[in-house]
Formats: structure tokens, C-alpha cells, sequence
């Protein structure tokens, strides 16, 4: 059985020698951290600097609403109504095993405040569940097709430190998975809240395309500056 204090298995990617920023992107359910690892390709990060992904493998565990299948997953899914019933103590097992990767590219030399937090679906809510409580200021938070979890939480448990993070959210019209009310309500939950979200929507179901893939490169090229 896995040590939860072992850090989680990833692949890296490195745009060039020596990276002075990092970003950790979280796959979502039942994925894993190879799932994202092609966009480096597809990303403009021209006049970035040195760049190192790393993504993440989340620990395999059952999901209840896939009828108990064991699969890579950040926290479990109790039925199709997100917000009624979360997996809280998973979520924060999970926020725990973020916070780790992240004291990790910070004790390779990488500054908090050089560090983005990616998310897709399960992977973008770890990525606000963390972010937005991580004591230190980040880069950014990259935000595609998932919401906030656990929000009546967010107001008592966000630092200061992260009031100023931009935030990228992302999310498909015709999502069946997530649907994009729930995200809307996680955007203006966030707004609500004073931060600063870069809000975008796409003709696409639960995915990425490739319009996403140039606003998302644009906004990393401009919060990396």
C-alpha cells in the first residue's frame, strides 16, 4: 500500500534547461498524468522562460458511482449531484498530495510565486481546493471543465495570499459531464468573492479544443512575463 506521505508518481516534461517556473497539471477522473502531456507541444510559450510540467499521477481508489471500479482518481464521486454530497475527507487527502508536489518544485529551486496550479474536470477542482488555500502566493490557477468543490468552505478556509492570482476558467457549452451552470456558479462564487477570474466557454462537451489551447497559451504567456 502507498505511504500517503510518498510523493505521487509524475512525468516531467522540460521546455528547455534549467526551469524557473513550474506547472503541475492534474488529470481528471479515471486519467492519468500522461493525458495532458502532448498540449506541451501545442501551448505558443513563446518568450516564456524554461518551463517544467509535471503531471501527476492521482492514487488509484474506488469510485462509487462507477460501482465501486478502482481507478486514478483525486477524490471520490458519490452520485451525479456534485454539490450535495462530497467526498471532503478525499478532497482534502488529495489537497495534501498537491501541496507536497508543490514543496517539491520549491525545493528545486522554483519560487512559490513561479508556480501554476492546472486542472482538468477532478484535476481543476484540486486545483482550486488547493490554490486558493496555499499560504504562499502562486503564478496562476488553470481552471478547465470543473467547478469548486466543497464551496461553502471557501470564504473561512482562502489565504490572502491568493487573492491576487489570476485565475483561468474554462468550460464547454454542451459539457454533459459537469454542465456549465455549475461552473458559472463557481465563477461567480470566485468573482463574489473579489478574485480575478479570466472567464472563457467553447463549443465543446467534456474536452479541449484547440481555441482553448491558444487562450490558454496567451494567458500563460502573459501572467509568465
Amino acid at each position: 500500500m502507498n505511504n500517503p506521505n510518498d510523493l505521487l508518481d509524475a512525468i516531467e516534461v522540460e521546455t528547455a534547461p534549467n526551469p524557473t517556473v513550474s506547472v503541475i497539471w492534474l488529470h481528471g477522473l479515471g486519467a492519468d498524468g500522461s493525458d495532458f502531456v502532448p498540449i506541451v507541444n501545442e501551448l505558443d510559450l513563446s518568450g516564456c522562460p524554461a518551463i517544467r510540467f509535471v503531471f501527476p499521477h492521482a492514487r488509484t481508489m474506488p469510485v462509487t458511482i462507477n460501482g465501486g471500479y478502482v481507478m486514478r482518481a483525486w477524490y471520490d464521486i458519490l452520485g451525479t449531484d456534485l454539490a450535495k454530497r462530497e467526498d471532503e475527507a478525499g478532497l482534502r487527502r488529495s489537497q495534501a498530495e498537491v501541496e507536497n508536489l508543490i514543496a517539491r518544485e520549491k525545493s528545486r529551486g522554483v519560487a512559490a510565486h513561479r508556480i501554476v496550479l492546472a486542472g482538468f474536470s477532478q484535476g481543476c477542482a484540486m486545483t482550486i481546493q488547493t490554490g486558493l488555500r496555499h499560504p504562499e502566493k502562486l503564478a496562476g490557477l488553470l481552471c478547465l471543465s470543473g467547478y469548486v468543490p466543497i464551496h461553502t468552505t471557501v470564504e473561512a478556509e482562502r489565504h490572502g495570499a491568493n487573492h491576487e492570482t489570476p485565475i483561468f476558467m474554462a468550460h464547454g457549452r454542451a459539457d454533459p459531464v459537469i454542465p456549465i451552470i455549475r461552473a458559472e456558479q463557481s465563477r461567480d462564487l470566485l468573482q463574489g468573492l473579489g478574485y480575478n477570474v479570466e472567464w472563457h466557454e467553447y463549443n465543446m462537451p467534456h474536452s479541449v479544443c484547440p481555441q482553448e489551447l491558444a487562450d490558454i497559451g496567451a494567458w500563460m504567456r502573459r501572467i509568465l512575463a
